[in-house]
């Protein structure tokens, strides 16, 4: 039974300049990826503990539905604003998980 997905990519601002790049790149992004098939939304995180840390949440419909974007010529178009904020810091800067429990 397929399930919904999360896919959370890491990004980094460190200044005021960078933080409003960042939100611009999210917003083009996110108009682009509008019309794809499974994509359910997104929301842009900040943490208050580390105000240079921001993640960008997508909802997905299933696992299939992700890796079909993912593997399409239209992916690396559709997240290319977004790739020079990728954060750094981390081994690995992105996330995929299925959801197991809702309430």
């Amino acid at each position: 039974m397929p399930t919904e997905v999360r896919v959370l990519v890491y990004q980094a601002a460190y200044d005021d300049e960078q933080l409003a790049a960042v939100r611009a790149a999210y917003h083009r992004v996110s108009e682009r990826m509008a019309e794809v098939p499974g994509m359910l939304g997104n929301e842009l995180l900040r943490s208050p503990a580390d105000p240079t840390a921001l993640v960008v949440v997508s909802r997905w419909s299933d696992t299939a539905a992700f890796r079909a974007w993912e593997e399409g010529a239209g992916h690396k178009d559709d997240t290319a604003p977004l790739r020079p904020y990728r954060d750094t810091r981390l081994q690995v800067p992105f996330g995929i998980y299925e959801v197991e429990a809702t309430y």
